[in-house]
């Protein structure tokens, strides 16, 4: 493997991990389910951004199912939540920072397997954003929650940043893991910034109705 690819494929993991606890630690703090229940919606948080981006530039099978460490290390992380769950459940800054992280990390490999994989800039930074995204979006549609990146301004705002980084530095021969890991910490910092003062982009001004209530 070319140190590109081991670079890639260490960040997959790492986020892919960190994403595992989040959402592990989401269902046992707003969901009372079993040790499958853990254990899916862990994985599903950890491997969902991967696979909606191996699908969208038609890498398939996906990487999830060719290499056995992204199950593996999701299943780990899920793991870990449910043997420790009395002392992690209540628990919420682990929560949005584990989340922090699997956000920045892949939105910097999806950014970077995207031009690998031929497509444009703005492609890349779009495909980036939905791999940090993806994972996040799955987890709170399953717990009843409105999505994050719906909701919450400074989500898909880091990740595009974040994306944008690795693709700038692509795009002019820069990227290396000196620039990866620049890309991801500026990612992670806004959207630690984001939580810590409550910061989101600007919102439709005024109230809506929906169609055919009455006042």
């Amino acid at each position: 493997m070319s140190p590109e690819q081991i670079l890639l494929l260490l960040l997959d993991l790492l986020g892919t991990f960190a994403f595992a606890l989040n959402g592990a630690l989401t269902a046992v703090r707003h969901v009372r389910i079993d040790i499958i229940g853990v254990l899916t919606l862990g994985m599903i948080t950890a491997l969902g951004g991967g696979i909606l981006r191996d699908i969208m530039i038609d890498d398939l099978p996906p990487a999830t199912f060719q290499d056995w460490r992204y199950l593996a290390v999701a299943a780990f992380g899920a793991f870990i939540v449910f043997i420790f769950a009395k002392h992690l459940g209540r628990m919420t800054v682990p929560i949005e920072v584990l989340d922090a992280v699997g956000l920045s990390v892949f939105a910097v490999t999806g950014a970077s397997k995207a031009l690998e994989f031929g497509l444009g800039p703005v492609q890349a930074v779009i495909l980036g954003t939905l791999t940090g995204v993806g994972g996040g979006t799955i987890r709170d549609a399953l717990v009843g929650r409105i999505p994050s990146v719906m909701s919450e301004g400074l989500y898909a705002i880091p990740a595009m940043v974040g994306a944008g980084l690795t693709v700038a530095a692509m795009m002019t021969d820069l990227y290396g893991i000196a620039a990866a890991v620049i890309a991801a910490s500026t990612c992670w910092l806004i959207r630690i910034i984001g939580i810590r003062f409550k910061l989101n982009a600007p919102q439709p001004l005024g109230t809506f109705r929906r169609v055919g209530t009455q006042d």
